[in-house]
């Protein structure tokens, strides 16, 4: 157990840790937003994410991006390929709702067979993704999308540190990526109590049959909820992309796994708790892997979520959407 490393640079892992979770947070985003009006785990959202990142690299490929472009150009490149990621993984996030979940909720499934189609439906896509794309075109798309291999990304920003305080470096893409996270979720959190389609939401997450009754179109919230956190799910892409800079077909399950936990974490159904638990479980695992070793990270993350769970089976921040369910 290396303490001396974790304590030393206290500070530089908290700032690492923060940048991974906002990820995890605005992923996680998509499951609470679902969970909260429908009671529903969409096990296939993880899925939307991956489709957001290729998005990202085909646009970026389509106009080819290469590494550390000019100002004016990494910013027309970032909106590209924000505007690709959030119509990509909001448009497969409408498709499943449409294409599988509708039809089961008109026969009364019963939630283990919702269930059993998220996860076969995550199957599908990472299928689809690792065997179909790179055959298409005549062959035209494997240097593209690399079949079931880890593909790179160009560096659109290039990274430096911004400032110091003490031992603790602060680098430009750490900086956008928290911010951005921190205001796309603002943003959500604003329309969802702010505005009349964010009261439509609450109303069916609280009593579907008195919204009914009271003229909000359930249809139609469900699908808003799916294409929200479709968009949450494509602007993570579009970080993760800058972040880390890789993709691959099976990217999105341990993600998806974790930003699973991020909600349940901070309260699944809570969009303000999908933040709290992001960012925690981010710290988390940075703080665990110094501890201890890197690949110990994952096992440290569900440990984190078993204890919290024992002890605030609602998660840190509890319910929101859904609690007039309860």
């Amino acid at each position: 157990m290396n303490f001396d490393e974790l304590f030393g640079h206290l500070g530089q892992h908290t700032v690492d840790g923060l940048s991974k979770g906002a990820i995890y947070a605005l992923i996680a985003l998509g499951y609470t937003l679902v969970y909260g009006v429908l009671r529903l785990i969409n096990f296939a959202h993880s899925e939307v994410f991956m489709v957001g990142t290729f998005a990202v690299l085909g646009v970026w490929t389509a106009f080819g991006v290469e590494n550390n472009p000019p100002a004016g150009q990494a910013i027309l490149f970032l909106v590209l390929g924000l505007i690709a990621a959030a119509v990509a993984s909001g448009g497969t996030a409408l498709a499943i709702e449409r294409i599988a979940y509708r039809p089961l909720r008109r026969k009364n499934a019963p939630p283990l067979i919702f269930l059993i189609t998220a996860i076969g439906l995550s199957l599908v896509l990472v299928e689809v993704f690792g065997l179909l794309l790179p055959d298409v075109a005549g062959g035209a798309l494997p240097s593209l999308f690399g079949g079931r291999q880890i593909v790179g990304m160009p560096t659109i920003i290039k990274q430096e540190t911004l400032f110091e305080i003490g031992n603790t470096a602060i680098t430009n893409i750490q900086v956008i990526v928290f911010v951005s996270a921190v205001v796309m979720m603002a943003l959500l959190d604003w329309f969802i109590n702010r505005t009349r389609y964010g009261r439509g939401v609450r109303a069916v997450a609280q009593n579907p049959e008195t919204a009914a009754l009271m003229g909000v179109n359930q249809e139609r919230v469900i699908m808003l909820i799916f294409v929200l956190g479709g968009i949450m799910a494509g602007a993570a892409a579009l970080l993760w992309s800058m972040r880390f800079g890789f993709t691959q077909n099976s990217i999105g399950f341990v993600l998806g796994l974790k930003a699973f936990t991020a909600a349940v974490l901070g309260g699944i159904g809570n969009l303000r708790g999908a933040l709290v638990g992001g960012l925690f479980l981010g710290i988390v695992e940075v703080y665990g892997a110094t501890l201890f070793a890197s690949n110990w990270e994952d096992v440290i993350a569900f440990i984190v979520l078993i204890v919290v769970l024992m002890f605030r089976p609602t998660g840190l921040l509890g319910e929101s959407l859904g609690r007039a369910r309860a």
